[in-house]
């Protein structure tokens, strides 16, 4: 089970014997619980397997995939009124799922910072992001791996999400981020990003 065989066998067999194993898992379509696609149209299944032997990172070798991506990203800025002008393009990546998306982000984040207080002569060896009690737990993972300090704004009775006032009020020089969710993994309920923004906005228009 945990080591190679010493012989062979058909493919017809290898491939039952994990299929049998493969349905003891949880069945897909019943799964509301995680963010995942249960189901898609055949052709974007034709287009996956069209792809599975590309290793798309290597963007000299596969400019139309590196294409395909940058469109991908300027499609999604655009969803989320992003301010670009006509004539720019926005800037990303894309990542295998949102745990990546959250790391790389995070580290952006955190250099972004650093090279602001190190431009003012201030130490930068105690970032810290604030998020909500409710936040994927992908952040707390990210805060451990990095070194950041994570600052959680508790839940209260019948209010499942970050309340904003009170995430601001956790915001120091120090912060790097405040993560909002739209869609939590509690309940499904959006953040009122806005709010958070507004608020922080004004935060830093009085301390700087």
């Amino acid at each position: 089970r945990y080591r190679m065989p010493s012989g062979s066998i058909p493919k017809e067999a290898a491939y039952q014997i994990i299929s049998d194993e493969l349905m003891l898992d949880g069945n897909p379509r019943l799964n509301l619980a995680s963010f995942v696609t249960t189901w898609m149209e055949p052709e974007c299944g034709k287009l996956m397997m069209d792809s599975v032997n590309k290793n798309y990172v290597d963007m000299d070798e596969y400019p139309v995939t590196t294409e395909l991506q940058n469109r991908c990203v300027n499609m999604i800025a655009h969803l989320f009124n992003a301010p670009i002008g006509e004539d720019e393009t926005a800037i990303g990546v894309s990542t295998v799922g949102s745990s990546e998306a959250i790391m790389l982000a995070g580290l952006a984040f955190k250099r972004k910072w650093a090279n602001k207080m190190k431009e003012q002569g201030k130490p930068c060896d105690k970032p810290n992001i604030v998020t909500g009690a409710n936040v994927q737990v992908c952040w707390e993972k990210f805060a451990r791996y990095f070194e950041v300090e994570l600052k959680e704004v508790k839940l209260t009775e019948g209010y499942y999400v970050m309340d904003p006032k009170k995430a601001v009020e956790m915001v120091d020089e120090n912060t790097i981020c405040v993560a909002a969710i739209l869609g939590s993994t509690l309940t499904g309920e959006y953040e009122d990003v806005k709010l958070l923004n507004d608020l922080l906005v004004a935060k830093n228009k009085e301390t700087g």
